[in-house]
């Protein structure tokens, strides 16, 4: 192939104007204020960000989409815009009619909590995460630990890792329930309970 061939196919020229593209195409791709690295972007600013009637109707979608606390509903609307004062009246109404129950939240994510073997630390933290008000969260998990629910999760768990992990070394299945038992929040003194009466040598689980 000659010069005048391979000159059409790699003109400089076309090199340099690919190479402006992509530049241009960097530049549109690089991160905008409050965006990725610079934390969560504001809220764009709404015409009706104090109206209430707008704003009641925004928290009545969320809550037919998913439960939520309180606190969850709020960072939400105001997420969405919508101005903070408004927002809280919303919200208070909203609870004033039974449609937002905080107690009753903070029941049903504890069950879900246990059902997945969580520890007294991942509930509390859990509740804490989903916007429920710390004082309501300790109060709802010191009654489970009094009641036992956490003895009985920290067990369930036990038993799960056990039969996962039949017939391997007895140190690396103690080590692997530990792993477990501390990323779902039990405490330490409740793992060596378990362990000790769970992970023992030519144990037999059903």
């Amino acid at each position: 192939m000659g010069d005048e061939s391979l000159a059409g196919h790699h003109s400089p020229g076309r090199r340099s104007a690919r190479g402006s593209d992509r530049k241009t195409r960097r530049r549109d791709r690089r991160p905008r204020a409050g965006g990725f690295g610079g934390g969560s972007a504001p809220a764009a600013p709404r015409a009706d960000a104090d109206d209430a009637d707008a704003c009641r109707e925004a928290a009545l979608t969320l809550l037919d989409a998913a439960a939520r606390s309180s606190g969850a509903l709020a960072r939400r609307l105001v997420d969405k815009g919508f101005d903070t004062n408004v927002v809280d009246q919303v919200v208070d109404r909203l609870t004033r009619l039974g449609l937002v129950d905080d107690q009753a939240y903070a029941q049903d994510l504890l069950r879900s909590c246990l059902h997945r073997t969580m520890g007294e630390r991942g509930v509390l933290s859990e509740m804490t995460r989903k916007g429920l008000d710390p004082g309501l969260a300790a109060q709802v998990v010191a009654q489970a630990s009094r009641e036992g629910l956490f003895v009985d999760s920290a067990y369930e768990l036990g038993r799960k890792v056990a039969r996962k992990t039949a017939g391997l070394d007895l140190k690396v299945r103690k080590r692997r329930f530990w792993s477990a038992g501390s990323r779902k929040g039990h405490s330490p003194g409740l793992l060596n309970q378990v362990a000790a009466d769970l992970f023992v040598s030519d144990d037999s689980l059903d």
